[in-house]
């Protein structure tokens, strides 16, 4: 971000060239060597993100962080709560989080801001519904002297300087990928034919605009047949509605991305209603825990995998080297993105 002093991007590599050596193994490990794997790429990739923001900020200094995410309906901001909360503990500091009701309360989320500004907060950390909407509360942070961390979702960097206002750093991943990815699983598994939907979340929030946009370049380049974007919202009962519509005008439809797995696992029960669900396939995002059931079950076909509890310990660190002066190096880590099937689904349990 160019208004930015200082920015910090922690992005899911789209190879699967890296040390996360499950992702790209089609052999059946047992559970003791399933563990091993897993815990080694987590404790890999937490080591890398402690390594990238060295120094790291002292403890125990009395700090109050607080913590602002979408709604805790999504167990995806669950897990990044616990991020939060357990980097909290090891650093001897407190954090609070705090959520909005629905993924589309944007004024909500901005109410909580302005409320935390009004505490004794020493500094704040957000993951904006939009680009736009915590603009304001950045900026009255910025005037009282509270440092802000924008973390997984950015902000609007023309709109924010245009309101002189900046980010102490933006902890966030690389979210057209994980839309490619999810994209190029379709067009594998259907040898690119065939007709096929993307399902966007919130129209102008970071992630769900770029998966989208990284679902239908991949769509378009392999040739297949796109049907209009679909807007779902981040919701469960709104997929499940566009789906049941989709597969109605749309018998044909092999494969249908979504933005994020709430919006995957509402398709799989419209598809699954309608008797359709063995000829569509559905690729969410998040890897919660919903849809590693649902992936067990044989419903859900895959889900593009990040670690929302590293965006949460990245988050509070940030915050902290903020608050204490810290320098925050501008710098890249490149940690596992994976695309979970049922073909790796043993491989998966430990990671967060």
């Amino acid at each position: 971000m160019k208004s930015m002093k200082l920015i910090f991007l922690v992005l899911f590599s789209v190879m699967m060239l890296f040390v996360f050596t499950a992702c790209n193994s089609n052999e059946q490990a047992t559970d003791d060597e399933t563990t091993e794997q897993t815990n080694s790429a987590f404790d890999q990739a937490n080591a890398d993100l402690e390594e990238a923001l060295a120094p790291l900020p002292e403890k125990d200094t009395g700090v109050k962080v607080a913590a602002i995410e979408s709604t805790l309906a999504n167990s995806f901001w669950v897990t990044m709560q616990k991020g939060y909360e357990d980097a909290a503990k090891d650093w001897g500091i407190t954090v609070k989080v705090f959520a909005t009701d629905s993924e589309t309360d944007t004024q909500g989320q901005l109410d909580i801001m302005n409320n935390c500004l009004s505490q004794d907060y020493d500094a704040i950390a957000v993951s904006p519904l939009t680009e736009l909407n915590l603009i304001p509360g950045i900026v009255a942070a910025n005037q009282a002297s509270v440092p802000v961390v924008a973390v997984g979702n950015g902000v609007n960097e023309d709109a924010l300087a245009k309101a002189n206002g900046k980010i102490a750093a933006f902890i966030t991943s690389d979210f057209k990928a994980q839309g490619t990815m999810g994209a190029e699983y379709v067009i594998k598994q259907t040898d690119g034919k065939g007709k096929v939907a993307v399902i966007e979340g919130i129209p102008g929030a970071t992630q769900s605009d770029a998966r989208r946009d990284g679902a239908l370049e991949a769509f378009n380049k392999a040739g297949m047949d796109v049907m209009p974007v679909q807007t779902g919202n981040f919701d469960a009962q709104t997929a499940y509605d566009l789906a049941s519509a989709l597969i109605d005008a749309n018998p044909d439809l092999v494969g249908i991305t979504c933005g994020n797995d709430v919006m995957a696992l509402g398709v799989v029960e419209a598809l699954k209603d309608k008797e359709m669900k063995d000829k569509v396939i559905v690729v969410g995002v998040d890897f919660t825990e919903e849809a590693a059931a649902s992936i067990k079950a044989g419903d859900l076909d895959a889900s593009v995998a990040m670690s929302p509890y590293l965006f949460g310990k990245a988050g509070l660190l940030c915050a902290l080297k903020a608050v204490q002066g810290q320098e925050i190096s501008d710098t890249v880590i490149w940690t596992p993105l994976c695309l979970v099937t049922a073909d790796n689904l043993d491989s998966m349990e430990g990671w967060k």
